[in-house]
């Protein structure tokens, strides 16, 4: 489903080798690095301009945001290396959010007192396959079991 990639500063060649990130093999409106693609884009709701980044292997972005003008206030300031390690990091944070937040909507447990007055937990795991969506149901008492 959703990949997360780590904030360290490479890429890989053709053959699989990690290399840095290198700003002079970037474009200023497009760069590719640790999984991810930032690309400048012109804002289509204002004058201004967007960055969407593109996680490897996607077609739709994961996160746009606006961005900054250049000093001719007309053109997109160019994208560099502290710029695109943030943009990372940002989008990196909201597919791990995205995930926390996919889990918490298809789990749920609750606690509940039968009689006798022990205590068991109740879960419920929704599993949204495609082909065959289902749910597993489980109960434990105290120990675990």
């Amino acid at each position: 489903m959703a990949t997360t990639h780590d904030a360290t500063d490479e890429t890989h060649d053709e053959v699989g080798q990690a290399r840095p990130v290198r700003p002079e093999d970037q474009d200023p409106k497009l760069w590719r690095g640790q999984g991810w693609t930032a690309r400048v884009i012109k804002n289509e709701d204002d004058d201004g301009w967007a960055v969407e980044m593109t996680c490897d292997g996607q077609s739709e972005p994961s996160l746009v945001g606006p961005w900054t003008m250049g000093r001719d206030k007309k053109n997109p300031k160019p994208l560099d290396a502290s710029a695109f390690a943030t943009l990372v990091k940002t989008a990196n944070e909201v597919l791990a959010r995205h995930v926390q937040q996919r889990r918490a909507q298809l789990h749920r447990n609750v606690t509940v007192a039968v009689e006798g007055g022990a205590r068991v937990r109740v879960d419920l795991d929704v599993v949204p396959d495609e082909d065959d969506p289902h749910a597993i149901l489980t109960v434990h008492d105290a120990a675990g079991e």
